[in-house]
């Protein structure tokens, strides 16, 4: 069964820095979970994660910040819980993961309670570098069969605006995954519809190769203010990724010790754009496509976060975005990880 996912589905922040604001986020995750068809114990247990979740950014690190976003395989949906902070970071995760362990005089309970209450599950932290935890609930409690890509993302608006002109997709089918990246010229309205039209493309043809992919975004966007794109088909069978790219979005293949830049030409898709050019490189299984708007600086190098390459490409994407987003823009981040193996 084909598996679509974009930023066009539900993507919400909550800063946390009060009690009322986790009330707020769990309020939130309660009307997600309604919507999604959660039954009356799965949408519990995504309240008391949310709960969880948030009250421990207060408690070791004083702030931080709850994401909401769902989730999607083989038709299954889910919903995605990142909490994101910059504070002292915790010296052993294993320790604090088990129940009755507890640094702040209380019982203990509300890490190991993440682990146990999420379908999957996932941390980086590090001495003085902050802490990143991913929780992700299914609707329902067998889950989805295994999707043979992982996808983790995030979108975060220009401050002020209430809508993001970045924007990005995942279709994966048997045969491989296609990737889309959009960055609507400027921000706001008119550049949130730019994306929009742009993943709209890709709903129409979600296996699509990337060359006709970037063509035929260009036709749908002649009516926008036209964007900056790029699009990606992962080849399960060859083991390799095709790229085509226009204008200004960061691409990159990172397998092992290697980090391959995918190249994109000058262009607006939708206006002035030249002819698209297409090519490969290898992605064999375990590697981690990541694209980004121009909202993330490019000068980022995970190995300045020992182990994080290895985590969920969730935890990735909201490393990049807490440390690199510029602020003066849109930003976007999309992660994707070939599983390891096949079916």
């Amino acid at each position: 069964m084909e598996t679509l996912i974009s930023s066009i589905d539900a993507q919400l922040a909550f800063p946390i820095v009060h009690a009322s604001d986790i009330a707020a986020a769990r309020r939130a995750g309660q009307k997600l979970a309604t919507e999604l068809g959660f039954n009356e114990t799965r949408a519990g247990a995504l309240a008391l994660i949310v709960t969880e979740a948030g009250t421990n950014l207060l408690k070791h690190a004083g702030e931080g910040t709850l994401y909401l976003n769902v989730a999607q395989s083989e038709g299954v949906p889910g919903v995605d819980v990142l909490a994101v902070d910059n504070g002292p970071g915790i010296a052993d995760l294993d320790a604090s993961l088990r129940d009755g362990m507890s640094t702040t005089g209380t019982s203990g309970t509300g890490l190991g309670a993440l682990r146990r209450l999420s379908d999957e599950f996932d941390v980086w932290s590090a001495p003085g570098n902050g802490t990143v935890f991913f929780m992700r609930l299914w609707r329902d409690e067998a889950g989805p069969g295994l999707c043979r890509v992982d996808v983790g993302a995030l979108t975060v608006p220009l401050a002020g605006e209430d809508e993001c002109g970045d924007g990005w997709g995942v279709a994966c089918d048997p045969t491989g995954a296609t990737l889309l990246a959009a960055d609507g010229l400027g921000h706001g309205p008119s550049a949130a519809a730019a994306a929009r039209a742009a993943l709209g493309a890709l709903v129409s043809r979600p296996t699509s190769e990337p060359g006709p992919l970037v063509e035929a975004a260009h036709e749908a966007l002649r009516s926008t203010r036209g964007a900056a794109l790029a699009a990606a088909r992962i080849d399960f069978e060859n083991d390799t990724i095709r790229f085509a790219g226009i204008g200004n979005i960061g691409a990159y293949v990172i397998d092992g010790q290697s980090r391959r830049a995918l190249v994109s030409h000058n262009g607006i898709v939708g206006h002035n754009m030249r002819k698209v050019q297409e090519f490969s490189v290898p992605c064999p299984p375990g590697a981690l496509v990541i694209m980004h708007s121009d909202g993330i600086q490019t000068q980022w190098d995970l190995d300045r976060y020992p182990g994080l390459l290895a985590s969920s490409p969730a935890l990735v994407a909201a490393m990049l975005m807490r440390d690199f987003i510029r602020r003066r823009d849109d930003a976007m981040v999309l992660a994707v990880r070939r599983r390891a193996g096949r079916p």
